[in-house]
């Protein structure tokens, strides 16, 4: 579960110490079965993770934090809002990526088309989970206020707002019925556009009225830009769809593809969407893959039982049996909840060898009772009971292999226990099979073949009768051969068990040159960057320097680079970073996806070479790799690296000094790379006291002088305002 707590302009010490701290206690003492709490901390807004033990109802969880959020609200600051509780698990990961731009529209009104436009129409659809848009800039009414006007008038910014405040509200009148109609009375309470903003009364002085456009410029703009999103440069938005809970990933993708058309056909002309990210396309892939390297199997296991048993009746009986235990697994799976993905169809690919060995045991058991001269009733008894016992222990044996996998928690057991149920599905349903379906058949089927051998062997007529029966004596000579070589070694153990010992013993030494991983390195089309400019860079600066960054990568890999999408700053919404969480902390910071024209690019090695070019090319600049492929994504279960080395301890400072130090030492280490310290705390923060103030000629103690003036500083600062604003000649300043 996440919990997203927002107090707009809250520093994130604030926000840690004040609102996380007692929150996190709270979760505690009324939430249970917690495994763990971690948190982050940012300007203006706090996420609290709340990971549970195995096993816990997670409605039961949900509503439990939900009720406990409400009512730790007395203790935060003055002015907290509810937080927001979302529910997630580590297959919560974006599927599609969606640019919109457009030739004719400002990066505001491109954000607003696409929070109040695009997003809700794709919500519609089953499974997926919209986080608000990244980039340009919510449109919101400015009022810009003059401090030299408003000191002419005798005004402050606190006679602003209240002016704003009083006038501008929602007032129904109800309805006046008059004669033979009823009327529906509309108040004129609430401006409706610029102009009725702008004559907006704030004072009155004798017949003079002072209105809001006599202090004030009232236009279209929007807070301080804090995300920033450039394609070839130009601003855009992007809109990222997550697949929710067990959904599809699929059909998440296949629906906004369905309806994206439409939502464009309703758009203004010059808008245009394009699919930046597609992780369908891997899943297909990955599932393509599975099943053709499946029916290859199939096919050559087919292949070596009809050349050993040279019986195409034999050959249909084994072949049969394999995918009727593939569907009585896929039923199985179905019962045990799960789906067909990537993990289960790679469990029925490592089956298929499997599967054949206790229909093909059968079926040769079945042909050496044959040979004794018993009919072939008796003969398909006789093999069965005989072979029941040993076929059973083999097949527990190898579901026992499998169960440890049932045992493991986190990503790991997740990941892989859908494996291990396909596969023992599978044995289960083949030695069932092999004890019901392959009798019946063979009785059925081996009779013919069996009156044909009734009368002495039969010369082979055709051309593959000829090559199996020379196999047959080519095979027969290799396992003379294997057999004297057999005889061999045991008449000359004393020698032939040390040497084999000692070649054992000398394989172990590999393991010092085979490198270890969780989950094997794939090929694919993206790459994923963050780059770090240095602490305190305006969003604009970073915005440049990433544009520096995608030249130098183009330049890397020449011919490779499809297109470069840099997504610079916190975005907008502390949704975003609850759904999909990032090394950004601050304006500096930049996420770059890189997509590739060959879908089979060696990413690896792109990486490698990136890495050093920029490294020489932007000292000073931090640059690290993220997860950009589906797996490595959810493997990471969000983090930002395969490797998450936490720092706990009571002082903050102390913390942050010793995890500098680690990651000095942990740079050293052979094979590790990008290693930094996500949290920076040395970010340049401009410091803003309460000391005395000069008005004049006269100083006046806001703290000091509480009593003496009989001002608070709260009261103070709204009515010092517009003398700082003055001083200082702007309003706000990027």
């Amino acid at each position: 579960m996440a919990v997203v707590w927002t107090y707009t302009g809250l520093m994130p010490e604030d926000m840690s110490g004040r609102v996380v701290y007692y929150y996190e206690r709270a979760l505690t003492a009324t939430v249970n079965n917690i495994e763990h709490i971690e948190s982050q901390s940012y300007y203006g807004r706090g996420i609290v993770k709340i990971f549970f033990q195995p096993g816990t109802d997670t409605a039961v969880a949900q509503t439990q934090i939900t009720s406990v959020s409400q009512t730790v609200i007395k203790q935060m600051p003055t002015g907290s809002t509810p937080p927001l509780v979302l529910a997630y698990n580590a297959s919560s990961v974006p599927v599609i990526t969606l640019q919109v731009s457009s030739t004719s529209m400002t990066a505001s009104q491109i954000y607003d088309m696409s929070s109040n436009l695009i997003r809700p129409a794709l919500v519609s659809v089953a499974g997926a989970a919209i986080p608000n848009p990244y980039g340009g800039q919510p449109g919101n009414v400015m009022v810009d206020l003059d401090p030299v006007k408003l000191l002419a008038h005798r005004l402050s910014p606190v006679d602003v707002s209240k002016a704003l405040n009083s006038q501008n509200i929602v007032l129904p009148a109800g309805d006046q019925r008059i004669g033979a109609f009823d009327w529906m009375v509309q108040t004129n309470a609430s401006p409706r556009d610029m102009n009725d903003l702008n004559m907006l009364p704030i004072k009155q002085v004798g017949n003079a009225v002072v209105r809001l456009q006599d202090v004030a410029w009232v236009h279209q703009g929007g807070p301080p830009q804090t995300n920033l999103v450039l394609v070839k440069g130009q601003q855009g938005v992007l809109i990222v769809v997550m697949k929710s809970g067990d959904a599809s990933t699929l059909d998440v993708v296949a629906g906004v593809k369905k309806l994206l058309p439409g939502i464009i056909s309703t758009l203004p002309e010059g808008v245009s969407i394009k699919v930046l990210n597609d992780a369908s396309t891997f899943v297909k892939e990955s599932v393509e893959d599975v099943l053709r390297e499946m029916l290859t199997a199939a096919c050559l296991t087919g292949l070596v039982v009809l050349l050993f048993l040279g019986s195409w009746r034999s050959t249909v009986i084994i072949a049969t049996s394999i995918p009727l235990a593939m569907l009585c697994s896929i039923i199985g799976l179905g019962w045990a909840g799960q789906t067909i993905n990537v993990m289960t169809l790679g469990g029925l690919a490592l089956a298929v060898g499997i599967l054949v060995d206790d229909a093909t045991v059968m079926i040769e058991n079945i042909d050496a009772h044959l040979e004794m001269d018993k009919d072939l009733e008796t003969a398909i008894i006789d093999a069965a009971n005989q072979i029941v016992i040993p076929t059973f222990v083999s097949t527990l044996c190898i579901c026992i292999v499998w169960m440890p996998l049932f045992q493991l928690t986190g990503v790991a057991g997740w990941l892989f226990m859908p494996m291990a149920e396909a596969i023992i599905f599978a044995m289960i349903a083949s030695f069932i099979l092999s004890r019901t379906l392959v009798p019946t058949m063979a009785k059925y089927m081996l009779a013919a073949q069996v009156a044909a051998h009734a009368h002495g062997p039969v010369a082979p007529k055709t051309i593959f009768g000829r090559f199996q029966k020379g196999f047959e004596r080519k095979f027969e000579q290799f396992r003379q051969s294997y057999q004297n070589l057999l005889k061999h070694l045991v008449a000359t153990r004393a020698t032939f068990i040390p040497v084999f010992v000692l070649c054992s013993l000398g394989s172990l030494g590999l393991l010092f040159f085979v490198g270890q991983d969780f989950f094997p390195e794939i090929n694919s089309d993206t790459m994923a960057i963050h780059m770090r400019a240095p602490l305190g860079t305006k969003l604009s600066e970073a915005g440049k320097i990433s544009q520096l960054v995608n030249d130098e990568i183009e330049r890397t890999l020449p011919g490779q680079v499809e297109s470069i999408v840099d997504n610079c700053g916190l975005p907008f919404s502390p949704l975003n970073q609850a759904y999909i969480p990032t090394p950004t902390v601050g304006t500096q910071d930049c996420d770059l996806t890189v997509s590739l024209k060959d879908p089979n690019s060696p990413v690896a090695e792109y990486r490698r070479m990136i890495r050093r070019n920029l490294g020489e090319k932007f000292p000073g600049t931090q640059i690290s790799f993220l997860p950009g492929d589906l797996t490595a994504k959810i493997l990471n279960f969000g983090l930002p690296s395969p490797i998450d080395v936490q720092i706990t301890g009571r002082n903050l400072a102390d913390n942050f000094r010793f995890a500098n130090r680690l990651a000095d030492r942990l740079r050293h280490v052979t094979g590790l790379t990008d290693v930094s310290v996500q949290q920076p705390m040395t970010t340049p923060t401009a410091g803003e006291y309460a000391p005395d103030i000069r008005v004049g000629h006269r100083y006046y103690g806001i703290r000091r002088g509480e009593q003496r003036t009989g001002l608070s500083v709260r009261q103070f600062a709204g009515r010092a305002g517009v003398l700082a604003g003055h001083q200082n000649g702007c309003v706000a300043s990027d």
